[in-house]
């Protein structure tokens, strides 16, 4: 079973050179390298191990307690706004920032504080968050495994409709978690899905922090990521909802069977050339789960789920995927219906 031409899928030419096609990781480039803080960094009660992952508002670390357990630490460094070339202390680039620094530095706080009191086995555990080098930390429990987008990228063929079923029914648990506390994610997408070592899911980077501050500052740029965020986050930020989360949960469905991100969303509403998940994964998957992907993709939020409960409703409603007879098989079925007759 080969997987679509990812061009034709978003109606390019066939045989697109893939630099041209957004590629799943895509983000907004980053202007500034800010410098992470070193392996061995005392930070409080933490001691630094080693960057983890690095982003346009963020670093995230491996470090240990005091007592020698794993955390994660994410520690707040909007590139846009700050600048560390070396030591530990962060400092606004320039005075016209210093408000904006602040006030996200705010935002992260009470993001971290509402994190905090989540305790879903499906969203990240928050355990700590402080202030430190002029800047705050977040402390959050350590996984063990791997992101969805590394799944996606290991694997040789398509991922099974079991598999998938499996991973975003206990993620829209956990999401539906989040929304029940009147947090919404904002950056829903296969890297920010990470598959413990049991194969359990974990929603990790929430976007809520970071949406505020683009709303309330149209200085900073908006961190999206093409392919996975929704219409309104580029035009509409007064229309955002569950509903929006939803685009980004659909949007990860369709990168588990392509192995690619779907069109971006902006460039859909100028343009949509984005073939229907139905019509590209037709007989490979069960009408309903391409149905309920694009019924996720919708470019009016109010044609999507309007719940994290509506899309749970309908992916369980799903019918397991038949299995295709063998000639074998074909053959057994043939005699028998004879036989009926």
């Amino acid at each position: 079973m080969r997987y679509p031409d990812p061009a034709q899928a978003r109606g390019m030419p066939a045989g697109t050179p893939l630099a041209a096609v957004l590629p799943i990781q895509a983000a907004t480039p980053m202007p500034v390298t800010n410098q992470a803080l070193p392996g061995g960094y005392q930070l409080l009660n933490y001691r630094i191990d080693r960057q983890i992952s690095r982003g346009g508002f963020s670093i995230v670390y491996r470090a240990f307690d005091d007592t020698g357990q794993p955390v994660a630490i994410k520690e707040y460094l909007p590139a846009s706004l700050v600048l560390r070339t070396e030591g530990d202390v962060v400092r606004a680039s320039s005075a016209e920032n210093l408000t904006s620094f602040r006030y996200g530095m705010k935002c992260f706080f009470e993001e971290g504080r509402a994190l905090a009191k989540i305790n879903h086995p499906n969203v990240v555990r928050v355990l700590n968050f402080f202030r430190a080098n002029e800047t705050v930390y977040m402390v959050m429990r350590y996984e063990r495994g791997r992101t969805l987008q590394q799944q996606i990228q290991m694997r040789q063929d398509q991922m099974s409709e079991r598999l998938v079923r499996h991973v975003f029914m206990h993620l829209l648990n956990g999401l539906r978690e989040v929304h029940t506390h009147k947090l919404l994610h904002l950056d829903i997408k296969p890297a920010n899905v990470y598959l413990r070592t049991d194969g359990s899911p974990v929603l990790l980077d929430f976007g809520a922090a970071r949406q505020t501050l683009t709303t309330n500052r149209p200085k900073l740029a908006p961190m999206y990521t093409p392919g996975f965020a929704a219409p309104e986050q580029y035009r509409e930020p007064d229309r955002l909802g569950p509903w929006t989360d939803v685009y980004g949960v659909g949007a990860s469905m369709f990168a588990c069977l392509a192995a690619f991100a779907p069109q971006a969303a902006d460039a859909r509403l100028s343009e949509d050339h984005l073939v229907s998940a139905k019509k590209i994964w037709a007989g490979q998957y069960s009408d309903n789960l391409l149905e309920v992907i694009d019924w996720c993709l919708r470019l009016d939020p109010l044609e999507r789920p309007q719940s994290v409960f509506a899309l749970q409703k309908a992916i369980r409603d799903i019918p397991p995927k038949k299995r295709k007879l063998t000639f074998f098989g074909n053959l057994k079925r043939k005699l028998f219906t004879e036989i009926g007759a």
